[in-house]
């Protein structure tokens, strides 16, 4: 019986993630060797709910990249927490309230996606503008240019 895709895809990635090539260094600590099962487990979770709301696998991988280089625990200035940068007022709106849920890595990850969906549907569609929005920068370049830099660089990997 072959494998599913959503079982399939992480195991591949998990092979072109290391530390020398692309991505680089600042994925280290997800692509520790000591720490498979943990790096699967954020590769599905990333799968489905990138899937779930109908985004690219490489622009989700692109869009934490610049956001919090792929820490967990990372904490903006503004306040902004997680993988994706989510900040806590949205809890309010599409969670419990709960900020401290933030930092959970299905919790991020699923507001992420589907607050970066809400953004491009906003938007109509336009990759550029809607990330501006996600980022809280709309109609300024910096943000926009970085995440889909980034995304060309996953591309080969992921889609």
């Amino acid at each position: 019986m072959p494998r599913r895709p959503i079982q399939c895809w992480p195991l591949r990635l998990t092979n072109k993630l290391t530390p020398t090539g692309w991505p680089p260094r600042a994925v280290s600590s997800l692509v520790s060797k000591s720490h498979p099962t943990e790096r699967q487990e954020f590769l599905q979770t990333l799968w489905y709910e990138a899937r779930r709301a109908g985004l690219s696998l490489s622009l989700v991988l692109g869009l934490i990249q610049v956001e919090s280089a792929f820490r967990k625990h990372a904490v903006s200035p503004a306040g902004a927490r997680g993988y994706m940068q989510v900040m806590p007022f949205w809890t309010r709106s599409i969670g419990d309230g709960d900020a401290s849920r933030l930092f959970h890595m299905q919790t991020n990850l699923r507001f992420g996606c589907v607050i970066l969906r809400h953004y491009l549907d906003r938007e109509g569609g336009d990759l550029f503008m809607g990330l501006g929005r996600y980022n809280g920068s709309r109609g300024q370049a910096a943000y926009p240019d970085a995440v889909q830099t980034a995304q060309r660089r996953w591309l080969q990997a992921v889609d």
